[in-house]
């Protein structure tokens, strides 16, 4: 395979096809990546944590620069993010605190990754006062009271979500989720983790659901984070209807990207808006503004990193379905994927498990599920009893792993808690619900009493 100069012209489709092959690599190189993100918020008001202030998100990044192996990311004179290594920490438009995890063999690495991330976070933050909470929606404050961090980007984003969706800027501000990346063999290997894990993706975010509330209430949901994605951008998001063809692979994805509007070019450290441009007006030199250009294959990563279907390609596969939430789920969303796709056996049978599922019945349960959760159906099933028979073959998948911490566990136990919302059909958000209209007398304070990490 051909090595490519990120900042070299792209000079045919083909090229693009690069950013998709590169991820190909034989299952001994394969590796977990983890991310989740969370609310900060001050303790006793429970108020959003804005950028600036010496008890802002500016000094818990500095504090934990200073205090820890943390390299600063900037933009401008503005701190925005750390890394160390393979992982870093980013902000999301709201303050929403992330890390992106390194790529790491077992979950039992991630979930160590995860427990270690939160202590050095508490260490830095406890003395600024700031907690952090880990639901899917932001359950009290208002979007037009929560603080927007200074990234260029963001900025650009803002201004073109309120023209293509009445809820965009809701997802920017006030959505909260945890993600796995997952790698692919082959591009055939690839179309078969994509197509299952998209389908699959709806129960996904049944057995997460975890974002009821809203603006100090019941907002009707269980999955409000979920719902919200369904009117964001219908250009950039949701299932894609050609991954369920046959012969699906790279180039229908690139196709697919090539025609999503785009947010942004940047060049020397400055974000330049094109919003609603195209990129292959960009490949053909006919981007406004940058006439006569033709686009890098850093210009075309960063398109591909703003596009949001429920599965997200580049050189691994992302999967997008899940709200955020305790520690706990945060090491069994990894745990549920790696078990489905990582082990040939597991991922047949769940192909095998919805094969007969198009693109009608997938996109129609994924705008369910947020409203019914468990009891949604498809063809005439209950999520809840696929979700059993998923969980099934995952744990048969990580059987098969046979990955083995210290103690001699292999990944099973990571399913237990989802075993447990499965076989009792009740989502995280229902029990929320029952505790907010029973023992916590609908105190909202009680949440973030108990749902801070």
């Amino acid at each position: 395979m051909p090595e490519f100069d990120k900042y070299s012209p792209i000079q045919n489709f083909d090229d693009l096809l690069h950013s998709f092959q590169k991820g190909c690599k034989p299952k001994s190189k394969w590796r977990i990546g983890t991310e989740h993100e969370k609310f900060g918020f001050y303790k006793g008001s429970n108020l959003p944590v804005p950028y600036e202030g010496d008890n802002g998100i500016e000094a818990l990044l500095l504090g934990m620069k200073n205090g820890a192996n943390w390299d600063g990311i900037y933009e401008g004179d503005k701190i925005i993010g750390l890394v160390d290594g393979m992982a870093s920490i980013t902000l999301e438009p709201g303050g929403q605190f992330e890390l992106s995890g390194a790529p790491l063999s077992s979950i039992h690495e991630t979930c160590k990754e995860i427990a270690q991330h939160l202590k050095c976070v508490r260490r830095v933050a406890d003395p600024l006062n700031i907690g952090f909470l880990g639901l899917g929606f932001q359950p009290l404050t208002a979007l037009e009271d929560v603080p927007m961090m200074p990234k260029g980007r963001y900025q650009i984003m803002k201004a073109y979500m309120a023209k293509v969706g009445r809820l965009g800027r809701q997802m920017m501000f006030r959505s909260c989720t945890v993600q796995v990346n997952l790698d692919y063999s082959s591009e055939a290997d690839m179309a078969q983790k994509y197509r299952t894990s998209m389908a699959l993706q709806p129960i996904a975010t049944a057995l997460f659901a975890n974002s009821p509330f809203a603006e100090g209430r019941a907002n009707g949901y269980q999955s409000y984070r979920a719902q919200v994605w369904t009117d964001t951008d219908p250009d950039r998001t949701g299932t894609l209807p050609f991954a369920f063809k046959k012969d699906f692979g790279f180039a229908d994805y690139a196709n697919y990207a090539l025609d999503v509007p785009m947010y942004f070019v940047k060049r020397d450290g400055i974000y330049h808006d094109v919003s609603g441009h195209s990129f292959r007006d960009f490949m053909a030199g006919k981007l406004q503004g940058f006439e006569g250009q033709l686009p890098t294959m850093s210009d075309w990563e960063d398109h591909l990193t703003t596009l949001f279907p429920e599965v997200r390609l580049k050189s691994f596969l992302e999967m997008r379905g899940a709200d955020g939430g305790p520690w706990s789920r945060l090491c069994a969303l990894p745990a549920l994927f790696v078990g489905l796709l990582y082990d040939q056996g597991a991922l047949d049978a769940a192909s095998e498990l919805c094969k007969d599922w198009d693109y009608a019945d997938v996109e129609g349960l994924r705008r369910a599920v947020p409203f019914l959760g468990m009891d949604a159906k498809i063809r005439g099933r209950r999520v809840q009893e696929i979700a059993i028979e998923m969980l099934e073959i995952a744990r048969a998948g990580l059987n098969a792993r046979n990955a083995l911490n210290a103690a001699g566990d292999n990944e099973t136990g990571f399913l237990t808690e989802l075993e447990e919302i499965a076989r009792t059909g009740i989502t995280p958000a229902q029990s929320l619900l029952t505790k907010y209209e029973g023992e916590w007398a609908r105190d909202m304070g009680k949440i973030y009493e108990n749902c801070a990490y």
